[in-house]
This record gives structure tokens, sequence and C-alpha cells, in this order.
């Protein structure tokens, strides 16, 4: 299944113009930062998160009609999340993105943390202009939640006492936290009550856990040609994700790798072949596939709609990425 351009049919139109509003609204007076970041918007991506902040939008407003602060949070959200792929990009030492360079490869490190601390300081300043106390805390709250995620997982690099449960606080922290307050964002600036607001977020966290779960099974999975970027790099970096988590209960084998950092020249490949012969690929597919239960739940009791069946579809793509 293919995100197309048909299950967004409803928004459409506010994407395209999402797209242009973007690179509107990183004009930096430095030609470096202002190509730095111009360079991320250009390499495109799936625009989920934005789109589910419209869609949301649409759902609660009278009329359909989006207010000038829902089109605004949507390019907020996806600053926010570029942002971060920039700093991400950095601290994993990833030479491609979406199948072109990064910004550090193409520039510098210094020009990368600098471009990435500056769309989070225009994010920033944009969601202070939305003059919504409450919105501006919400999305605030994930700034904060990339840095925690971070550092958890940087400290526990290699580690193999760590726990599913301890992979899916992390997993919060890095991807599902904007997605879940960027839906209930979306929701609060509808004027919706709390009971909707907080449908919103919960729908947003699984989506955005299952999203964090399909793509480290992919790391192990996928090609480069894919992923745009190298298979494995999550174990040659010590990030121990569902499938390595759950692959190393039935393996002595990969335990041995990961215990010493894969420092061998072809460890990498065998730590991925281990895990395809381990049912850990499966047990994280059947975790993900939870979350995204869970997230088709909030919209299947009571949002039966169009753009509610939009929200569905979106749930089983991020399944989908997996055929």
């Amino acid at each position: 299944m293919i995100l197309s351009i048909n299950i967004f049919l409803p928004i459409n139109n506010d994407l395209l113009t999402l797209d242009t509003n973007l690179k509107k609204m990183v004009g930096a007076k430095h030609p470096i930062l202002y190509a730095a970041a111009e360079h991320l918007f250009t390499a495109g991506g799936k625009r989920i998160r934005p789109a589910l902040v419209l869609l949301v939008a649409k759902i609660t407003v009278n009329n359909k009609n989006l207010l000038p602060e829902h089109r605004r949070l949507a390019e907020i959200t996806e600053i926010i999340h570029t942002a971060s792929l920039v700093h991400d990009d950095v601290v994993d030492e990833c030479q491609t993105r979406r199948g072109i360079e990064t910004v550090h490869s193409i520039f510098s490190t210094k020009v990368a943390v600098l471009a990435g601390d500056f769309l989070f300081a225009q994010s920033s300043w944009y969601l202070a202009n939305l003059n919504n106390l409450e919105v501006v805390k919400t999305i605030s709250k994930v700034i904060t939640d990339f840095a925690e995620g971070e550092v958890r997982q940087g400290l526990t690099n290699f580690d193999t006492t760590i726990s599913i449960d301890d992979y899916i606080e992390k997993s919060f922290y890095k991807t599902a936290s904007l997605i879940a307050a960027s839906c209930k964002g979306s929701a609060m600036l509808s004027q919706c009550n709390i009971i909707d607001q907080n449908d919103f977020y919960i729908y947003g966290k699984h989506l955005g856990l299952a999203f964090q779960i399909i793509d480290d099974i992919l790391d192990i999975t996928g090609s480069i040609k894919s992923l745009g970027k190298p298979a494995g790099l999550d174990i040659k970096n010590g990030n121990l994700t569902a499938p390595l988590i759950f692959a190393l209960e039935e393996s002595p084998d990969l335990y041995n790798l990961i215990k010493r950092e894969c420092q061998n020249k072809n460890d990498i490949y065998k730590a991925i072949q281990i895990i395809k012969t381990t049912k850990g690929i499966q047990k994280a597919q059947d975790l993900a596939q939870e979350h995204i239960q869970a997230s088709l739940q909030i919209i299947n009791n009571k949002y039966n709609c169009q753009l509610g069946t939009t929200l569905q579809l979106i749930s089983h793509y991020v399944i989908s990425r997996l055929n």
C-alpha cells in the first residue's frame, strides 16, 4: 500500500499550501541557514504529521472550515519534526536521509546543529504567535521530550538489559509525543471538550508508537533504496529496538555480538541475519499491530465519518509499510 494522494484527498490542497508556506516560514537571513532549511523541505517526506493536524481540525470544526491557527499548527508540527531529523542525523552520523545527503554531509556538523536549532527557534516563535497558552504548553513539551528521548537512547547504547517497556517509553519521547500532542493541539484550537482532546491525543500516541516500531523493523529488513539511508543503522549505533530486544531472548550469539558492540567487520550483517532467524521481527510487528488497533478503536467508536475513515487509512498505511 502506497501513501498516495488519494488517501489525503480531503486535504490535498491544504497540503500543497503547507509545502509553499514551509519554505516562506524558514526564510533565514543567512544564506547557509536558508539553504540548509530549504534542502530539508525540498527532500519531501510523507507529511503525515501535518496531515493529521489538518484532518483532526476538519473533523472537529463546524462546516469543516479550517482556522488559520490550524494551518499554522500543521506547519509548526512539520518544522519541529524536521528540526529533530537534522539533530538525529548528526547524532547517528547518518549520511543520507530520504535518499539524499543529510545537512551535515553537505555543509558541516556545526551548520547542521545550528540549522536544527534555528528551526526549533522558528517553530517556537510561530507557536507563541498562536496566542493560545494551552496549545503552547502542549506542543512545547514535545521539544523537551525529544531531548529526553535522545539522552535516554544515548545512555543505553548496547545495553542488553533494556526492556520493551523502556523501549516504548523512549519511542514515545522520540516519535509519538509530537504526533499525540499535535493531534490534541488541533482539537484544542477547535475548542473541543477535554474528552475529545484526549481521544485524539491517545489516537496520535498509539499511531506514533506503531510508526516507530515499524521504522525499527524496516531498519533491519529494508534496503538502502527503500529506506533512503543504510540498513542496520540502529544496530551500528547501539540503539536496541523492539525486534532486536525480542530476538535477544532467543539468541546467545546475538547477545554476544551486542555485548562486544558489533566491533568486527561483519558483525552488523551477522546481527541482522540472526534477528531474521528468530521471532523478533514477528513479535515487533505484533506489538505495532496492537498499537494500530488501539488507534483505530478511538476512531471507530466516535468518529465514523469520511474524514475519520482517512485517519483509519493512515493507521492501516503505517502497518502496510512492511509489505
